[in-house]
């Protein structure tokens, strides 16, 4: 068990170096990588519940009674970035309307159910990360519409009940099933359970990557002058959103454990979704900016969130310390 553990700690470590190795293979063998595709939904369940067994209930109820950080977050990336997606898409590439709206597509979406998985690894605060996923789903048949409607003029419609099955597929279920262990062990769930499984977790998220990442190979090995030059926008606007959330949490002087959840919520989106709207209702060329977050999103989660450990090394400490101080009163 040991040995499985350290794997696990192994992994979590060098994130940043396998992630773009599962982005080119994704990009370099997509017909091989692709036969993941189908059981995608059922990896992300499965982190998710992983994740969800170091949650409570009460933890839960708490983001609803103190509701400020879950407004911030949905203000943030249902809002403020797609405004400024908007704009900075005009100044750029202006004169081509059909690349604009893939911009303000790609960042219209929901917050990407991955976050979740990188809060999970990186200490965030799992309840409220989970609360502000499931919301933005759950409210994204108005908000995306409404977007494209307000920003750019388009009309589009989506297929709610399709879109709230996955989202109760892939999060709901899994993440109260996680919580509802927990619970009823006593916290076994999180104390022995989520480790043994975490390994397990890092290679799964090592697929979803990979699998992600073979919608991406044609325009990739495809590359010309503009799906450059809006692939270096899709890079820079991406880490904008990271670092719009950190300076948000900074700016409310939030925990460690909440800082991260503000900046993977704000800074990751459910590609996939903005993928299939981009497909069903706008021109070809609309897909394109929207799958360049595929290349760069979960290379970035990586960097950022091993840098963000650097920037907050003394704090993460101290919080682990209040953790462990209120797992012993507890006890007693």
């Amino acid at each position: 068990m040991k040995q499985w553990a350290g794997l696990g700690k192994f992994l979590a470590g060098h994130m940043q170096i396998i992630v773009p190795i599962c982005v080119a293979l994704g990009v370099l063998f997509p017909q091989q990588i692709g036969v993941l595709k189908p059981i995608v939904p059922a990896l992300f369940a499965f982190m998710t519940f992983q994740g969800a067994l170091s949650n409570t209930f009460h933890q839960v109820a708490e983001v609803f009674h103190r509701p400020l950080h879950l407004i911030l977050a949905l203000l943030v990336s249902a809002v403020l970035i797609p405004i400024a997606a908007y704009a900075m898409g005009s100044l750029f590439f202006g004169s081509n309307p059909n690349l604009v709206c893939g911009i303000v597509l790609e960042y219209s979406v929901p917050v990407a159910v991955t976050a979740f998985m990188w809060i999970s690894m990186f200490g965030g605060n799992g309840p409220l990360a989970l609360t502000i996923i499931l919301t933005s789903s759950v409210i994204s048949p108005v908000t995306i519409p409404l977007t494209l409607k307000l920003l750019l003029g388009a009309t589009v419609s989506i297929d709610v009940p399709s879109m709230m099955q996955d989202m109760a597929f892939m999060i709901a279920i899994p993440a109260v099933l996680g919580i509802v262990i927990n619970e009823l062990t006593r916290g076994w769930g999180h104390e022995k359970l989520s480790p043994a499984l975490s390994p397990a977790c890092k290679f799964m998220m090592m697929g979803v990557i990979a699998s992600n990442s073979t919608a991406m190979s044609e325009y990739v090995l495809h590359m010309n002058a503009v799906r450059l030059e809006v692939a270096l926008f899709i890079l820079t606007f991406a880490i904008s959103g990271f670092v719009v959330g950190f300076l948000v949490a900074r700016a409310l002087h939030l925990p460690y454990s909440e800082t991260t959840t503000m900046c993977f919520t704000c800074g990751m989106r459910n590609i996939s979704s903005g993928a299939v709207i981009a497909t069903q209702y706008f021109p070809g060329e609309v897909v394109f900016p929207v799958m360049c977050g595929t290349l760069f999103q979960q290379v970035l989660a990586s960097f950022i969130g091993h840098f963000f450990e650097r920037l907050t090394g003394e704090e993460r400490a101290a919080q682990r310390k209040r953790v462990e101080a209120g797992r012993d009163a507890m006890g007693r």
